[in-house]
């Protein structure tokens, strides 16, 4: 897929329900799952979601799902909720909200299950699935690295982009962040790669580029709107919405960059978890679900045709 063309389509979207949610990523606890809209498909003064209700169990996917799964009669799903507009709590401060909860919550239908979204924070997602998590959906990138701790099913494609002052006031070039501080949101694929470059200024004897690491994405949208940090790296429409929510004090730098798969966390060698979330998230692909949920969230240029188990994404 080429790279996003949607970063100002989501951008827009979110500039129109900024002042609703200007709070609505700060929050840790734990949510509810009573975030479906009453208007299928149509965005609510709330922004609640897209209401998946109307998707049918699929016996034939569900009967392909491991015990430890079924036995309580709910999915539980670990994600990070302040990476909005993937996964944010709501107005409320606790119910989660995004296009990868509506696609947990269609994953639930077609498995007849109840979905149950848990906050956590983004670093202890991988180690927890399949012991607190049946699965974890949370913008993860699919890269070498972590197919050696856990199975990925790819649902989304996603680049990584830069974000500053209004106006650059500091002249961030991205191809020289030496002596520069750098915002990004920690365990995350930009963080590797911020990291990467603070090694190589060390390395051809530069000025150190800081590499400022916050568990919550809001904060690292913080740190750049109060001066703390230059520059943010995240994953692009996290960083449009983000961009949006500042109401004109933030602006993308450059262009998207990087575009690889984003997947669902699966416990590693659980090919039979593997088989049932790779044919649910198809079946939603081929259903027309999987579309109107990302349309709804304006991010469908990260939509792909075919779900796979552990695609090699990014290095």
């Amino acid at each position: 897929m080429e790279a996003k063309k949607s970063l100002k389509a989501v951008a827009a979207c979110a500039l129109s329900v900024a002042m609703l949610f200007a709070g609505a990523a700060c929050g840790t606890s734990d949510g509810s799952d009573d975030a479906a809209s009453s208007d299928s498909g149509s965005k609510s003064s709330e922004l609640t979601g897209y209401d998946v209700s109307s998707v049918q169990k699929d016996d034939d996917i569900a009967k392909l799902l491991p015990d430890y799964v079924t036995k309580d009669g709910k999915l539980t799903i670990g994600m990070d909720t302040s990476y909005a507009p993937a996964e944010f709590l709501a107005e409320d401060g606790k119910t989660p909200v995004g296009f990868d909860v509506d696609i947990a919550k269609a994953l639930a239908q077609v498995f007849g299950l109840e979905a149950d979204p848990e906050t956590a924070n983004f670093d202890s997602i991988i180690p927890s699935v399949g012991s607190k998590y049946d699965i974890g959906i949370s913008s993860f990138t699919v890269t070498k690295e972590r197919l050696e701790a856990v199975d990925f099913v790819s649902h989304f494609d996603a680049g990584s982009a830069w974000a500053v002052k209004k106006g650059n006031p500091n002249k961030i070039d991205t191809s020289d962040l030496c002596g520069k501080k750098v915002a990004v949101q920690t365990a995350t694929m930009q963080e590797t790669e911020a990291n990467k470059i603070a090694k190589q200024c060390e390395a051809d004897g530069k000025d150190k580029l800081e590499v400022i690491s916050s568990k919550l994405q809001t904060d690292v949208t913080t740190n750049v709107v109060t001066g703390k940090a230059d520059v943010f790296y995240a994953d692009s429409p996290v960083a449009g919405y983000a961009i949006a929510q500042t109401d004109g004090q933030l602006e993308m730098l450059g262009t998207v960059e990087g575009v690889a798969p984003e997947g669902i966390v699966i416990k590693k060698g659980d090919s039979q978890m593997d088989e049932a979330v790779q044919k649910a998230v198809q079946k939603l692909i081929d259903d027309g679900t999987y579309l109107k949920i990302l349309k709804y969230w304006g991010v469908e240029d990260g939509a792909i045709e075919t779900s796979e188990i552990n695609t090699p994404g990014a290095e």
